[in-house]
């Protein structure tokens, strides 16, 4: 009697908790969402997509108004008088007049404005010469360093590359190495060197080339053709003079 009388109170105190039960792995409680889970959407990758390819055929490099013309000793202009029609003079600093045919203009304000604000200033020195002011700069020449000193500093009439309005020699505001070989190494010249690709300007006369261009280095004399022809010149890297870009033959001296 006495045990079973006891039972329904043991039993009932198991149920209470206040007897101790083995220990039990209990798995945290899942709360059930009334919404399905939603599967995140993945994000697409972008496509990537190519940069146009250069098209080489987009300008011409013998007619007189074109961007890309490549005038050199044995590539005379024509017709060898030849005047740009859209020439504009710029408000910009400079020794000798500075005029420009208008999308090198453009362009030059713009590279102004980027070396003045890395602490650089550029003085134009010179830019667009008409035929008869190359008669006068050449025969200046001549009367200084002869017939073949001056071919090696000036172009002649009519072969002048300040004539179709996108060349500019450039000088800095200190005059420091002004029309000198030194110039690349002033911080004006430095720069130049850097960054003139960026706004469609490249080199015309290298280090090396004399043998390709017919003159000598001229780190002051930088010619306009465009951002995208800039670019693959500045790329390529050692094709680095329009003949050698162009595949024209080389042009030391004059036929």
């Amino acid at each position: 009697m006495t045990t079973l009388r006891l039972l329904p109170l043991a039993v009932a105190a198991l149920l209470a908790g206040c007897v101790a039960s083995p220990a039990l792995d209990i798995p945290a409680p899942v709360q059930e969402s009334a919404v399905a889970a939603e599967t995140p959407t993945p994000t697409p990758t972008p496509e990537s997509v190519d940069p146009p390819a250069f098209d080489r055929t987009q300008y011409s490099i013998d007619s007189a108004d074109s961007i890309w013309v490549v005038a050199n000793k044995t590539r005379r202009l024509s017709p060898k008088k030849f005047v740009p029609s859209d020439l504009v003079t710029m408000d910009v600093p400079h020794t000798y007049d500075p005029t420009l045919r208008r999308e090198a203009a453009k362009s030059y304000r713009t590279m102004l404005r980027a070396a003045t604000r890395d602490g650089k200033s550029l003085v134009v020195q010179s830019a667009y010469r008409s035929y008869a002011t190359q008669v006068s700069v050449y025969n200046g020449w001549v009367n200084q360093l002869g017939r073949h000193g001056a071919d090696l500093q000036s172009a002649r009439p009519g072969y002048s590359e300040h004539q179709i309005g996108l060349s500019v020699d450039i000088a800095a505001a200190s005059r420091a190495c002004t029309i000198q070989a030194c110039f690349s190494d002033t911080p004006e010249g430095k720069w130049l060197t850097k960054h003139a690709w960026e706004y469609g300007w490249v080199l015309r006369y290298p280090k090396g080339k004399t043998n390709i261009t017919g003159y000598k280095y001229e780190p002051w004399h930088w010619r306009y053709v465009g951002i995208p022809l800039a670019e693959q010149i500045h790329l390529i890297g050692a094709k680095e003079t329009l003949e050698e870009f162009w595949e024209l033959p080389a042009a030391p001296d004059y036929l």
